[in-house]
């Protein structure tokens, strides 16, 4: 099996021109239906499995929604053209503090939903003048506009979409 690259180790393209952004807002609207169905097909014992210290699949999907919050501050940032986009927590202490373990996989599947659907309404509302605003990402030291932005989110959800699908696929019966 070929291992995916480490999300650190990755750097991104630009995503490109504006007529792409709808289909960058398909794949984020759609990642929280990819998600659920595919978590719905695991066992939940196997869900809560932990595999080389890594992060077991409820781990996985909860980041998933760990992080809603840090996108949406980061679109309001380029919306306000701030310079630098907010920073991440890189030790992702929130997600490693959450407790997703213990929590059901509808309570997480629901809450990812919930805020994936407030980062769609927020980039329903912008204009095509907003796709031009830039800021400068902090880890990558790079600018960034909305469609960056957004397209760099799509790939940070199928990077864990398939990180919890080589975990089912490892994970010992």
């Amino acid at each position: 099996m070929i291992r995916q690259k480490l999300w650190f180790d990755r750097t991104f393209d630009k995503a490109g021109e504006a007529g792409s952004f709808p289909g960058i807002l398909e794949r984020l609207a759609g990642t929280p239906l990819r998600l659920r169905h595919k978590i719905e097909q695991i066992p939940a014992d196997r869900q809560t499995q932990s595999w080389e210290g890594k992060w077991t699949i409820r781990e996985n999907a909860g980041h998933l929604a760990d992080l809603e919050p840090l996108w949406i501050r980061r679109f309001h940032d380029l919306i306000e053209e701030r310079e630098v986009l907010t920073p991440a927590d890189l030790s992702n202490q929130k997600t490693h503090q959450a407790g997703h373990n213990q929590k059901t996989t509808e309570q997480i599947l629901d809450e990812f939903e919930r805020l994936r659907q407030e980062l769609l309404d927020l980039l329903g509302q912008l204009t095509s003048e907003d796709l031009d605003k830039s800021s400068l990402h902090p880890r990558l030291k790079t600018p960034m506009t909305i469609m960056d932005l957004a397209y760099f989110i799509a790939e940070h959800d199928d990077h864990h979409l398939a990180q919890i699908t080589f975990l089912h696929q490892t994970l010992p019966n």
